[in-house]
C-alpha cells in the first residue's frame, strides 16, 4: 500500500479559515492557500508555537500526527505541548482526539475515519500559552437548494433495518402440471361425428366437447370436458374412429410449474420448501412462490430436477416460456441497508450521498450481503441516517467538479 502524508484542507478547493487564540494566533486570507510544513501537511502559525498538520496512513487506520514548532521552524519537544482537535462534522457528530507524544510528533488517539471531512478546532497550551486554530476542511460534500434538488428528481429515504434475501440463481421453464393435465378418451368405441373445439378454446368442466356415434348401438352420445381449462391438444377430426387414443387433450393452467435444472454446485445449498422468486427473462412479471420437489438422484449430465409451482389466474405463465429462478437460501435481518440504486464510487470507493439539509457529503460504507435491491452496510452509515436513492450520480458530477476530493 501506498505510504504518504496528505493534507487537511490543502487539497480540499473549499473556503478556508484560521485564527488564533489569546492574542498568540493571526488571521489566513479567506481564499489564500495554506502554508505548507516539512512533512508536507498544512502549517498553522501563530506568534508563538507553529503547528504542523498531517494525516498518515501506511497499512494502517488513518492516524493524525502533529509537529510543533517554534516560530523560527525549529521543532520542540512534543512532551512540552497540550494539545487536543475536535473534529466537528456534518450531521452533528463530533470527534475529540486527545494527543500523547510519539518520536518528533504528537500522535492523536482516534482513528479520522472517513470521510475527512470537517471543521477542525485546535486547541493548544505551550510555555503557559493557550493557542486555537479554527478552519474548515471539506471532501466530498456539496449543496443544493431545494428547487434544483426538486429538478434533479433527487429522492432520499432513511437508512435504516431490513430483510436481505441472499439467493443462488438458477435458470427453468414453465410447464403444464401433471396432475391438471386431462386426456380425453371415448368410452365406447366409435366414429366421431362432430368436433366442437379448436386448440386454445377455453373450456368449462362438462362442456361438450365432441360427438361421437357408438359402433355397437349406432347411438350418438357425447363426451365433455373433465375440468375448466383450455384446450391444448386435439388430434381428433370429424369421421375419425375413437381407437386413435387422446381425442382432446385440456389442461388446466390456473396454475402452472417450473421445471428447474440444479447441478451439483446448487444442491449443495438449496433444499426443498425454500421461497424463490420467479421471473421471465424480459423482467415483466415476477412471483414468488416454494420449491416443492428436489429429486433425490441426478441424470446422467450430473442436474438434478428441481420444480415449483405458481399461480397463474391470467395466463402470463405459458408452457414453454424460459424463466430465472432466484432461490432465497438466506433471509437476514440487518440492522443498516441502503438502496442498490444509492451506491456510487468516490476515491475507488464506495458510497452513498447522506442528506443533511441542503447539504450532500459521501458517506464511505462498507457493505455485506446484498439482493436485488437493498444492500447491508457494515460500517460507514449511522441508522437513521437520509441518504440519496435516485439520481445520486448527479451528486457525483457536482463533487467532482467542484474538485471537492483528494488523492489517497
Amino acid at each position: 500500500m501506498k505510504s504518504y502524508l496528505f493534507i487537511l484542507a490543502l487539497l480540499f478547493h473549499a473556503p478556508l479559515f484560521a485564527a488564533g487564540g489569546h492574542g498568540h494566533g493571526h488571521d489566513d486570507a479567506a481564499h489564500k492557500e495554506p502554508a505548507e510544513g516539512p512533512h508536507g501537511g498544512r502549517l498553522l502559525e501563530s506568534d508563538g508555537l507553529n503547528l504542523e498538520i498531517t494525516i498518515f496512513e501506511s497499512g494502517i487506520p488513518p492516524e493524525m500526527r502533529i509537529y510543533p514548532y517554534t516560530t523560527d521552524g525549529k521543532s520542540i519537544n512534543p512532551d512540552q505541548v497540550l494539545l487536543t482537535v475536535n473534529l466537528n462534522r456534518t450531521g452533528g457528530q463530533q470527534d475529540l482526539i486527545d494527543f500523547n507524544s510519539e518520536m518528533d510528533y504528537l500522535l492523536g488517539d482516534a482513528e479520522i475515519v472517513e470521510p475527512h471531512s470537517f471543521e477542525v478546532e485546535i486547541n493548544a497550551t505551550y510555555n503557559s500559552n493557550d493557542y486555537h486554530w479554527h478552519f474548515e476542511s471539506f471532501e466530498g460534500r456539496a449543496e443544493i437548494p431545494p428547487r434544483l434538488q426538486e429538478l434533479s428528481e433527487v429522492k432520499t429515504e432513511k437508512a435504516s433495518e431490513k430483510t436481505i434475501n441472499v439467493t443462488n440463481t438458477v435458470y427453468g421453464i414453465v410447464a403444464k402440471a401433471e396432475n391438471q393435465v386431462f386426456h380425453v378418451h371415448a368410452p365406447y368405441a366409435g366414429i366421431v361425428q362432430s368436433v366442437d373445439v379448436e386448440t386454445g378454446d377455453q373450456v368449462k368442466k362438462g362442456q361438450r366437447l365432441l360427438t361421437v356415434r357408438n359402433q355397437q348401438t349406432l347411438q350418438n352420445y357425447s363426451i365433455t370436458s373433465p375440468a375448466a381449462g383450455e384446450v391444448t391438444l386435439r388430434p381428433v377430426k370429424r369421421g375419425d374412429h375413437t381407437d386413435i387414443g387422446t381425442l382432446v387433450e385440456v389442461s388446466d393452467l390456473s396454475s402452472v410449474w417450473v421445471e428447474m435444472s440444479m447441478f451439483p454446485k446448487d444442491i449443495e445449498v438449496i433444499s426443498k420448501g425454500m421461497p424463490v422468486i420467479i421471473s421471465d427473462l424480459h423482467g415483466d412479471h415476477s412471483v414468488e412462490t416454494k420449491l416443492d420437489y428436489l429429486s433425490p438422484q441426478m441424470t446422467g449430465g450430473h442436474i438434478a430436477r428441481a420444480r415449483a409451482t405458481i399461480a397463474n389466474p391470467d395466463g402470463d405463465w405459458r408452457p414453454g416460456m424460459h424463466v430465472k429462478v432466484k432461490v432465497i437460501i438466506e433471509q437476514a435481518k440487518v440492522a443498516v441497508a441502503v438502496k442498490r440504486s444509492a451506491l456510487q464510487t468516490f476515491r475507488d470507493m464506495p458510497v452513498v450521498f447522506g442528506k443533511f439539509g441542503n447539504v450532500f457529503e459521501v458517506r464511505m460504507v462498507h457493505l455485506g450481503r446484498q439482493d436485488n435491491d437493498y444492500v447491508e452496510v457494515t460500517g460507514g452509515l449511522e441508522p437513521g441516517t437520509e441518504y440519496v436513492t435516485n439520481n445520486s450520480y448527479l451528486l457525483k458530477a457536482e463533487v467532482l467538479k467542484d474538485g471537492a476530493s483528494h488523492d489517497h
